[in-house]
């Protein structure tokens, strides 16, 4: 209860686990979240809940801060801090203006409002969202005779609502811009993959640096690059200049630098290979892994995928080929027919993965599969597919096995 409405916040929901912990989601995409729960498990969150695109988890502060720093396939941390049934817009706008916010914005902070809704007593989320800040703003000029400013563009504090079936989540966003910007990539080529996606498909392919790692068609070198963080433990958010729980009131400074303190990147020999057929690519390329700190790790080659030479010790190869939105049928068929080839060819003794929206030009690889995966690439649902490469027949290498 909260001054007399019958509202669920975080602090009651204390009671349920250690007094200085609470609770906290990960957001991810479709397909990531048992990689995203395995990475919270290994920071120490406990009472870790997949849901759909998202992790529950509880932590302490100190959790919040490393997740924020640590995590490579969350796109942003929320802090839920009310969770309630309403019956109608009037009722919102009173759960929302008795809210203690002073708790979670600092006067002078700017805010904004980030609304999802449906089936609702709300027509519109931007009404949804104007209502809620109106709200919170009518809290402080009651309490300090001070409202805070809206800026939309890059608030100090992110607020997230969702309503459905007149059941009202509030959260507070502790990330600020959304952690896939991991703050290395300064130039990149048409349609770059995301970070947080790059990450996960590293994850989902198992590759943890101890083998030779492959991308060969590598466009802005965006998974070479996090292979690489990967590889030496670096942290996915290292190069980012800021993070929303910087402008929370209970910032720990401290606590912040101690964190940074305790990062222990590893000595890292093995081999990243990354190549495109484009020289403004790997240029690109060159340029995003210099700024990650991790060019010393990859070798960067301007190199069509039909004569990549055979490689001698196997490894992990992952592939981000063109869908063929622009392309002719006959064409992209023709262009995935040489993808199998070349796989056959020159990856023996690999694992080859590859993610493409294009289920039809798939099929033209020619290659049986050995997993498919449902990920999205932004709007696209594509298949991330894995094919075993042997050197002979599967057969003949169990019987080398024997």
């Amino acid at each position: 209860m909260h001054n007399g409405l019958n509202t669920v916040t975080v602090n009651e929901k204390l009671n349920k686990v250690k007094s200085d912990m609470f609770e906290m989601v990960a957001k991810t995409f479709f397909g990531l979240e048992e990689i995203l729960a395995r990475e919270i498990r290994d920071l120490g969150g406990e009472k870790v809940e997949i849901l759909n695109r998202a992790v529950r988890f509880y932590g302490n502060k100190e959790l919040l801060y490393r997740a924020n720093l640590y995590l490579r396939t969350a796109i942003r941390i929320l802090i839920p801090v009310m969770n309630t049934k309403i019956g109608s817009q009037q009722e919102l706008y009173d759960r929302v203006r008795t809210f203690e916010w002073e708790k979670y914005i600092r006067l002078g902070n700017t805010i904004a409002v980030d609304s999802v809704l449906s089936d609702s007593v709300f027509d519109h989320s931007h009404f949804l969202s104007l209502r809620t800040k109106d709200a919170i703003a009518d809290r402080f000029r009651e309490k300090f005779r001070r409202r805070p400013s809206v800026n939309i563009y890059n608030p100090d504090i992110m607020i997230n609502v969702h309503l459905a079936n007149n059941l009202l989540d509030i959260s507070v966003d502790s990330s600020g811009e959304s952690l896939h910007k991991r703050g290395y990539r300064i130039a990149e080529v048409a349609a770059p993959i995301n970070e947080v996606l790059a990450a996960g498909m590293i994850g989902l392919s198992g590759w943890e640096g101890d083998t030779d790692f492959y991308d060969s068609m590598c466009g802005s070198g965006t998974i070479g690059i996090e292979a690489a963080l990967i590889a030496r433990h670096l942290p996915p958010g290292i190069f980012r200049k800021k993070f929303g729980f910087e402008n929370h009131p209970d910032f720990d400074d401290s606590l912040w630098t101690k964190i940074f303190d305790d990062i222990h990147e590893k000595a890292w020999d093995g081999n990243i290979f990354c190549s495109d057929i484009s020289e403004k690519a790997i240029r690109i390329a060159t340029r995003n892994a210099k700024e990650a700190s991790v060019l010393k790790n990859i070798r960067f080659t301007e190199q069509g995928f039909e004569s990549y030479p055979e490689i001698k010790n196997g490894g992990v190869a992952i592939m981000n080929p063109p869908y063929g939105e622009r392309m002719a049928k006959t064409e992209i068929q023709h262009f995935y027919n040489m993808i199998g080839n070349t796989m056959k060819r020159s990856f023996s003794n690999s694992d080859f993965w590859i993610i493409s929206s294009n289920l039809d030009a798939l099929k033209h690889i020619g290659l049986k599969p050995t997993e498919k995966i449902k990920l999205f690439n932004g709007p696209l649902e594509c298949r991330f597919i894995k094919y075993e490469m042997y050197k002979g027949s599967k057969k003949e290498k169990f019987r080398a096995n024997d």
